[in-house]
């Protein structure tokens, strides 16, 4: 494998909040033995550290600290994972991303997060009336308040960040207030992350109630997940705002990406490649897994305490997993329109069945059908420009006059 990712997780699942929609925190169930001691000890932090620096080729090496909240680990933990880092280093570029609900930032934070360079990506679903319908603490008490507060810390000490919006059953349906928002407090990279849960009748036996597909326990789509095609038309919604005011200076993953599909360019994010397999997820006790979606004891891959990560890395198994996302499409995705761009999209998803009843079909195929083919004239003029002039702003002029034009004609 010459090209991954690994989604480190030095406090596992735990977290200050407890979201209605959050598919991680089940998954303390997996480790009941760790009790409270869900923390990476600096044993498996250094050989973590040490082996992943040491299997990137490149002379840029980046990490991501993710959870639960990673945050609550406190200053003095990151300062170690620098200092290792550093001494590992040989060379190398380091580059460090936090993933943070950011209730628990300060000044003290800030400095650390400034002074080392740390992209922050910061957990944020809209408006306080859109964010608080499912971001809760554990006494079922609203976030929204603590994560501005968060955010202004990032600010204050001038921080990288970007936001993570989970596009869920509520906040779907405000597009564009949840966009115009987002830009309001100064977010230029955007991530939509659907969120899609199937929700078991009881608990399996490893106490896990949100279950992958092919799972053999009773399931229903959870009442928080995004209706497939509602997040089509959210994509659409900020999209046609996007396209119109926004192109070069407000980034939105899912139309860069959507981009280089049309543009004939490798995918650069998982869930729509056409295979996967290359972004992982380790647990704090040093648990490899194949996807941070696949967090689930058999698609536990090895432990970097016992078997180097280049191995586990490439290990038959997580070849398989990696390839079962093309050899798994159903036929209708193999001979849609679409599929350039889609892939079938993750695999996690892949619950529904097709009109024939084939089963393997993604949930949110409706939804991305919508949003690809609306897309498809304004994707066909940027790659153009991009192939021609190196830029694709200029789609902003060509689509309002398309708009004008469109209006004038009716």
């Amino acid at each position: 494998m010459n090209s991954f990712h690994i989604m480190a997780k030095p406090h596992g699942p735990i977290c200050n909040l407890d979201c209605t929609y959050c598919y991680y925190l089940e998954k303390e169930n997996l480790y009941p033995r760790s009790g409270r001691e869900f923390h990476m000890a600096d044993d498996v932090l250094e050989s973590y550290i040490r082996q992943y620096i040491a299997a990137h080729p490149s002379s840029h090496v980046s990490f991501a600290w993710q959870g639960g909240e990673p945050t609550l680990l406190g200053v003095p933990y990151f300062e170690r994972v620098v200092a290792l880092q550093k001494q590992y280093a040989n060379g190398k570029t380091i580059e460090n991303a936090l993933q943070t609900n950011g209730t628990l930032l300060d000044d003290v934070w800030g400095e650390f997060l400034a002074k080392n360079h740390f992209l922050v990506g910061l957990s944020i679903d809209g408006p306080a009336h859109l964010h608080d319908a499912y971001r809760v603490d554990k006494g079922g008490k609203p976030s929204f308040a603590r994560v501005v507060r968060g955010l202004d810390i990032l600010k204050k000490h001038g921080v990288a960040f970007n936001t993570l919006t989970v596009v869920n059953r509520k906040n779907s349906y405000h597009a564009l207030e949840v966009y115009r928002f987002l830009k309001q407090i100064g977010s230029r990279y955007l991530q939509f992350i659907p969120v899609v849960e199937q929700l078991a009748e009881a608990p399996d036996h490893n106490g896990l109630r949100l279950l992958k597909p092919y799972s053999q326990t009773k399931t229903h789509v959870s009442d928080w997940s995004v209706e497939s095609l509602q997040f089509g038309r959210f994509l659409q919604e900020i999209f046609d705002e996007w396209v119109v005011n926004d192109v070069g200076h407000v980034y939105v993953q899912a139309f860069d990406v959507a981009l280089e599909s049309w543009a004939g360019l490798p995918q650069s994010l998982c869930v729509f490649s056409p295979t996967c397999g290359n972004a992982l997820a380790l647990e704090h006790n040093g648990d490899l897994y194949s996807c941070d979606h696949f967090v689930y004891p058999e698609n536990r891959l090895g432990n970097i305490a016992e078997q180097p990560l280049l191995r586990i890395l490439n290990s038959p198994q997580q070849s398989r997993f990696g390839k079962a996302k093309e050899t798994g499409l159903p036929s209708d995705c193999r001979s849609c329109d679409v599929r350039f761009a889609c892939n079938g999209e993750c695999p996690k998803h892949r619950f529904s069945s097709t009109s024939s009843g084939e089963y393997g079909l993604n949930y949110l195929c409706a939804g991305y059908k919508h949003f690809f083919h609306h897309i498809d004239p304004y994707m066909r003029f940027m790659a153009n420009e991009l192939r021609q002039r190196g830029v694709s702003a200029r789609v902003m002029e060509w689509a309002r006059h398309q708009r004008e034009a469109t209006t004038v004609t009716a």
